[in-house]
């Protein structure tokens, strides 16, 4: 399965392949991790001990997403968002502590429906 592309019965009848690239998973999930880069740099502005190197790791792997893995953890924990954040936390072994810090699932779902809607 390519996670270029969003799977759905209808796309080969109805979607663009830009809208089918919009959608994917991978689009979804990296937004999700550039989000949680975003909430760690907010955060280490307003004082939490956070450093620029774990920032720096979560910067590094925002498009290396392993599709495997995560579904692993997915099957394990029954839930999509904390299957990612243990995803990420593997790939940025220093920040996992710090990665969903104070945040909840739809931190992540809601606000990357809306940017890709924007």
């Amino acid at each position: 399965m390519s996670h270029n592309t969003y799977e759905n019965p209808l796309i080969t009848r109805y979607a663009s392949p830009e809208m089918c690239q919009l959608w994917s998973a991978q689009r979804k999930h990296a937004t999700w991790r550039r989000l949680w880069v975003a909430l760690a740099e907010a955060e280490a502005e307003l004082g939490l001990a956070i450093t620029g190197e774990q920032i720096a790791q979560l910067k590094t792997s925002v498009n290396d997403i392993d599709f495997t893995v995560a579904a692993r953890y997915e099957r394990q924990l029954r839930h999509d968002v904390m299957a990612h954040v243990h995803t990420y936390g593997d790939q940025c072994p220093t920040a996992r502590p710090i990665i969903h810090l104070g945040a909840t699932s739809c931190f992540v779902t809601d606000n990357t429906d809306l940017l890709l809607l924007r």
